[in-house]
């Protein structure tokens, strides 16, 4: 116990051990809060959130593959066509012609990011013409959608085999009962799915604030993998570049899938993280994908208008899509809050081109960085002298760190969350100073008592009597009330340490002060005078009330056998004397001589009691 004892006093152990337990208790509340469902998707949210600010700062570094262009239906095109054709949907024969008109430009890709579903307004012929001309090329692609759908509204469908892709999952993603398993199906046209093995999934994944930042490669539907437009673009264009051949896909464990050379890294739930490149191309953002209208492309078509340069298509991924506003294919992404759906698919087939998706650190790789920095920052707080310098420390850390996470997504395209990080060096900032004060208190406390209080006896001391008395005094005389002062000396106390040595003097002492507390109340003051002279303040105490509190003492301590250092028992007596402002004395010292004058009075009259300088006046 006294071991214990003397590491309590120790301040730097003090200082490390609440260092330590402040540390602990913030890791506990991180582990706490993250085990929370609601609190846990709220961190998500916002560290979503960093992730579209260091996208958009980082977009305008980033280039598009020129090989990318995208035939869009924008506000002017739909304009033009509505005013030309008299209504939308537009034909399908027109969609057949323009797949001509690529073809003889010797366009690498072509991808219609369009639902070409039944429809009243399309003719049986034009259908017809448009599934030939898909079907007469492999290298056209036309894309279909899943959904939940009730049964009641609209019956699922059976899909040929050549539709499915073929995945060996190897991972812990569970794509069977997640949020890629489909119910239900948006079939387009028969003549086209009967036709052609080239037709994919256009599904978008939004997060719970509406944005979209990833996509997924496969959905399931009836117990089968459905693979995503972008990524059989993406295959086909590598095939005809560089020769890839793949009919099979390989989910690693670690969620990673290989394209070739190339990996697309898997989140948790089947997506694959976009990286972006800025703007939408049809507000002219920066760094984005070649948009060409379609009234331009149709003008060339129909009426050899020079609007597009010869060849211009040649060799590329041509994406056909719409971004007018009324046609509603429009979303919120990371780096727009207006973002075309047919960009959002080109971006995906572009990462997947230059092998740059993004890969989120796994959850223990942020909370192994939570904790470095939270141990950094406490060390810096603990050690520091200076608040303001500790607390430039922790900003300029957020900081460094902020920009060092920026920049790995930058380079190594690495998500590394920053939220917990920050929540982490606020909590134990905090939770530091917190401790820092409490130990500061404690020194201050301890500094306090050293400079008050006696360290034989641990009464107070001469110099705190001599304050009590002067501002007891004061009090007494601003609000009228009396005080005593009793005054203590330990009878023939000289002869007994030259009988039992110093010793046994010092754990007298020690014991009669002991007495003393023991025998007044909390709020009187105890202090040791000098010597084997001690006195006692008693507050808002009269005359009577004192003489029988130092009668009390008295008796206490000659019944009371004491404890030698050899450990044998001894009694010793003690005289006493008392003093009561005012009519005692005004001031502190008048009040000193009068309680001495009486502690002597009882000295000379056979000691052990309580002196009365009053009567031995009047006698």
């Amino acid at each position: 116990m006294e071991k214990i004892k003397e590491y309590l006093k120790d301040k730097t152990f003090l200082k490390y051990l609440l260092y330590s337990i402040y540390i602990l208790i913030t890791v506990g509340l991180l582990f706490s809060l993250l085990s929370q469902h609601d609190i846990r998707d709220f961190f998500a949210t916002i560290e979503n959130k960093t992730f579209d600010v260091r996208q958009s700062i980082l977009a305008p570094y980033k280039k598009v593959n020129k090989n990318i262009s995208i035939i869009s239906v924008d506000e002017e095109s739909y304009e033009y066509l509505l005013g030309k054709y008299g209504e939308w949907p537009i034909s399908r024969n027109i969609y057949a012609d323009l797949i001509t008109y690529l073809e003889k430009q010797k366009t690498g890709v072509i991808a219609f990011d369009l639902m070409f579903v039944k429809s009243l307004k399309s003719s049986n012929d034009a259908d017809n013409k448009l599934a030939k001309n898909i079907a007469k090329y492999d290298n056209v692609f036309t894309s279909i959608n899943f959904d939940d759908q009730s049964y009641e509204l609209r019956k699922p469908v059976d899909l040929p085999d050549y539709l499915k892709a073929k995945v060996e999952n190897f991972s812990k993603i569970d794509f069977k009962t997640g949020m890629l398993k489909f119910t239900n199906c948006r079939a387009i046209i028969s003549q086209i799915i009967d036709t052609t093995p080239n037709i994919g999934h256009i599904n978008l994944m939004r997060a719970q604030d509406g944005i979209a930042r990833d996509l997924p490669p496969f959905v399931v539907y009836k117990g089968d993998f459905y693979p995503h437009l972008a990524l059989k673009v993406a295959m086909k264009y590598l095939e005809q570049q560089e020769d890839l051949r793949q009919d099979n896909f390989v989910i690693e464990k670690n969620n990673n899938m290989k394209i070739g050379k190339r990996t697309i890294p898997m989140a948790g739930n089947g997506s694959a993280i976009l990286n972006w490149y800025g703007q939408s191309g049809i507000n002219n953002g920066a760094g984005t994908f070649d948009y060409v209208p379609m009234w331009k492309v149709e003008k060339s078509m129909y009426e050899g208008a020079n609007l597009i340069p010869k060849d211009y298509f040649k060799n590329k991924i041509v994406y056909i899509g719409t971004s007018a506003t009324s046609l509603f294919d429009l979303k919120s992404v990371p780096t727009d809050k207006i973002f075309p759906g047919v960009e959002i698919h080109t971006t995906f087939v572009n990462n997947i081109l230059d092998d740059n998706f993004i890969k989120r650190v796994h959850p223990l790789t942020d909370i192994a960085i939570s904790l470095l920095l939270s141990l950094f920052i406490g060390l810096v707080v603990i050690r520091s002298e200076s608040t303001v310098m500790s607390s430039l420390i922790a900003i300029l850390t957020g900081i460094i760190y902020a920009i060092t996470a920026t920049i790995l997504m930058y380079f190594f395209n690495i998500w590394i969350g920053i939220v917990l990080q920050f929540v982490s060096i606020l909590l134990v900032f905090i939770a530091c100073y917190l401790a820092k004060y409490i130990v500061k208190s404690r020194d201050l406390e301890y500094t306090y008592a050293l400079a008050t209080t006696d360290g034989l006896t641990e009464l107070y001391n001469h110099r705190y009597f001599q304050e009590q008395m002067i501002q007891n005094v004061e009090t007494a005389k601003r609000y009228e009330k009396p005080f005593s002062l009793i005054m203590i000396d330990i009878d023939f106390f000289k002869k007994f340490n030259d009988t039992y040595g110093h010793q046994s003097g010092d754990a007298v002492l020690r014991q009669v002060a002991h007495i003393l507390k023991k025998n007044v109340r909390s709020t009187d003051i105890v202090c040791r005078y000098g010597g084997e002279e001690m006195s006692i303040i008693l507050t808002h105490t009269g005359k009577d009330e004192a003489l029988i509190t130092a009668q009390k003492i008295c008796n206490a301590v000659s019944e009371n056998p004491l404890k030698l250092v050899n450990g044998n028992d001894v009694k010793v007596t003690i005289s006493l004397g008392v003093s009561t402002y005012p009519q005692n004395g005004e001031t502190p010292a008048e009040m000193i001589k009068y309680a001495d004058d009486c502690l002597y009075a009882a000295k000379e009259h056979g000691r052990n009691q309580v002196g009365n300088f009053a009567k031995e006046k009047n006698d």
